[in-house]
């Protein structure tokens, strides 16, 4: 079931959703966003990858809040700013990357982001920062720019405390700077409004708005959303393998279908909300059981997430496999399957091997840890040995390959 956005405005369903955490200034931005339409409205992307992943997500789901409910979504990728490095929430500098890397992985990322917004007929706007950072002079931008800015206050920000422990580059004391920049620019090339963003970008946007205001004598706005993390306080979007990612190259419809399957009871609710457009009242219902009956809700929001990146069919690929994997149904011709021929089976495949062949493990290394690990069965079996071989026999009928109790892969040989 899909949530109608336009009966309701985008501050009430982002509120509703439990997405609203810091707001500059709450009831203008609620008037904005409730009595008008085609507000442009915009959000960051890291382009250090070719894919995003599920820490990604919430501002993801944003934009498509903002679509659905009428207005204009501008979805910004820092390529100027990915050549700098962004020190929120880091402990050391990011790679730098090409203006060649940048652009490959933009159009991987704006491929992604078409799952859930539409681009078409002007519907949304994909922007690079480097179109206008790529430009500036430096003695301008001091001038011009600089001197809006108190380097006493800069130091009062979490992402820049976080840094001066292991030494701030002033490189990197530039990227608020350069982030409040394009907000600036945003507003005065395109009109945009309103930037959406996690809470770890909170001091990055507040100085964007106060430099909009500044230079464009522009009231702006910015809203943060909270950060989803698990109970101990990390992050949620993290798993042995690391990220989950958005691309199905690197995160399998399957295994994304098992990440949301699996999310903890404490925190089904929330992702229910953030995660899918399920109308919030039959959320409440589906959460109202306890213990094992929450099972019904966890494959809920599991088919739901998958549907929305991946499409129904491949939804339901997935959890067929799942069933049939984890509970005694479901056809098993839909679980993860790799044939192999004789000769790539040769004498033999040591186990570890077929874990990266898998993509239960990402590499050779990590399916050694896995193993020696105690977290590997082959056929029921666990096994501890990441070099014991499987030769032609065994792959003669399916062989089944489990990282845990949740992940499966089968290996047969091909006709």
């Amino acid at each position: 079931m899909i949530l109608d956005s336009k009966a309701m405005g985008l501050y009430s369903i982002l509120e509703q959703r439990g997405l609203v955490s810091q707001v500059t200034h709450p009831e203008p931005l609620r008037g904005l966003l409730e009595n008008h339409q085609g507000v442009k409205i915009y959000t960051g992307f890291d382009p250090t990858a070719d894919s995003l992943h599920i820490g990604h997500l919430i501002p993801v789901m944003g934009l498509a809040h903002a679509q659905r409910a009428g207005h204009h979504p501008i979805a910004l990728v820092g390529g100027g700013t990915a050549m700098i490095g962004d020190p929120t929430g880091k402990t050391a500098l990011r790679k730098v990357l090409t203006a060649d890397d940048i652009d490959h992985n933009l159009n991987r990322i704006k491929k992604q982001l078409s799952h859930f917004i539409s681009f078409e007929e002007g519907k949304a706007t994909l922007v690079n920062n480097l179109d206008w950072l790529g430009e500036c002079n430096y003695l301008d931008m001091l001038r011009d720019i600089g001197r809006h800015f108190s380097v006493n206050r800069m130091l009062t920000a979490e992402c820049f405390k976080q840094r001066m422990e292991h030494g701030l580059s002033f490189l990197e004391f530039n990227y608020m700077i350069l982030q409040a920049y394009d907000f600036m620019h945003l507003n005065q090339d395109l009109g945009c409004q309103v930037q959406l963003g996690g809470d770890d970008q909170w001091s990055n946007m507040i100085a964007g708005v106060d430099l909009t205001r500044r230079m464009n004598q522009k009231d702006v706005y910015a809203l943060t959303y909270p950060l989803l993390t698990t109970s101990d306080g990390k992050k949620m979007g993290k798993t042995e393998n690391g990220a989950v990612w958005l691309d199905p190259e690197k995160t399998s419809p399957h295994e994304y279908f098992q990440y949301w399957r699996n999310v903890p009871d404490d925190r089904l609710e929330a992702c229910l909300k953030y995660f899918t457009f399920l109308e919030v009242d039959e959320i409440e219902s589906l959460v109202k059981v306890e213990g094992s009956a929450l099972n019904e809700a966890k494959v809920r929001l599991a088919w739901e997430a998958t549907a929305l990146l991946h499409g129904e069919s491949s939804a339901n690929d997935a959890k067929d496999a799942a069933k049939a994997a984890f509970a005694g149904g479901g056809d098993r011709d839909k679980i993860p399957t790799t044939q192999l021929n004789s000769d790539e089976i040769g004498e033999g495949l040591p186990l570890f091997d077929l874990l990266r062949r898998s993509g239960l493990a990402s590499s050779g290394g990590e399916a050694r840890r896995l193993v020696k690990g105690g977290g590997v069965s082959v056929n029921g079996e666990k096994i501890g040995d990441p070099e014991h071989r499987y030769g032609q026999e065994d792959f003669a009928s399916t062989l089944e390959l489990k990282k845990g109790k949740k992940n499966i892969h089968l290996f047969r040989l091909a006709d």
